[in-house]
């Protein structure tokens, strides 16, 4: 059996395992941002508290999957918790720093002139600062988007939904029938539908950024 039938004889099953990846990619996506803005909405005026919470950040970051993962089954078992803590825990870095950079680099001034006319500080923050923050936040999200992608790949060792599972087969079975079939359809699928949130992603900058912004 090539792989072109081994897809269409398996279509409905790789479609739901694409489409539980894809959700579980995009929910933890952002549980991660609004954790990550939160985060950098509190530290992004003290250097020291940047310095700190990006740091925390990048350590998460340099923990391998699997060892990662194996600190969390024993404590919240095989399967989605497990998995959603993972994915949010590596999402967090670039989404953090992207927004301690992107309010950084929010002109002073701007923020002067919206106290002037009256604004509250938290109305300076949510209708300015984050506005003009946005595709630095966003840009994060896409970069954690990406990552996550690979990453929930390896989250089908503790039970995670997705295509994951498809990859963990073909490797673990290798050698018998359709093993190479499907690895390749579990990691053709993850980059075919990594292209697509890519894609999104442009989308999502074009609706919600203005010209004046992104030029």
């Amino acid at each position: 059996m090539n792989l072109f039938e081994y897809i269409s004889d398996r279509w409905d099953r790789l479609a739901l395992q694409g489409l539980l990846h894809v959700s579980a990619v995009v929910q933890c996506t952002i549980i991660a941002a609004v954790l990550g803005v939160v985060i950098g909405v509190a530290v992004y005026r003290s250097p020291v508290g940047s310095a700190v919470a990006t740091a925390l950040a990048s350590t998460i970051l340099t923990v391998p999957s699997f060892a990662l993962l194996g600190l969390l089954i024993p404590v919240f078992g095989l399967g989605a918790n497990t998995t959603v803590i993972a994915l949010v825990l590596y999402a967090l870095l670039p989404i953090v720093r992207n927004t301690i950079v992107g309010l950084g680099g929010v002109d002073p001034s701007v923020s002067d002139a919206a106290r002037g006319i009256g604004m509250s500080r938290f109305g300076v923050l949510t209708r300015v600062e984050l506005r003009l923050a946005w595709p630095a936040i966003l840009a994060g999200m896409r970069v954690a988007t990406q990552m996550l992608m690979g990453i929930a790949v390896i989250a089908a060792y503790a039970k995670g939904p997705g295509l994951g599972s498809e990859v963990f087969s073909g490797l673990t079975n290798a050698g018998s029938t359709n093993s190479l079939n499907q690895a390749l359809t579990g990691t053709l699928g993850v980059v075919v539908l990594a292209l697509v949130l890519d894609a999104v992603y442009v989308l999502i900058n074009r609706l919600t950024v203005s010209r004046g912004v992104r030029g």
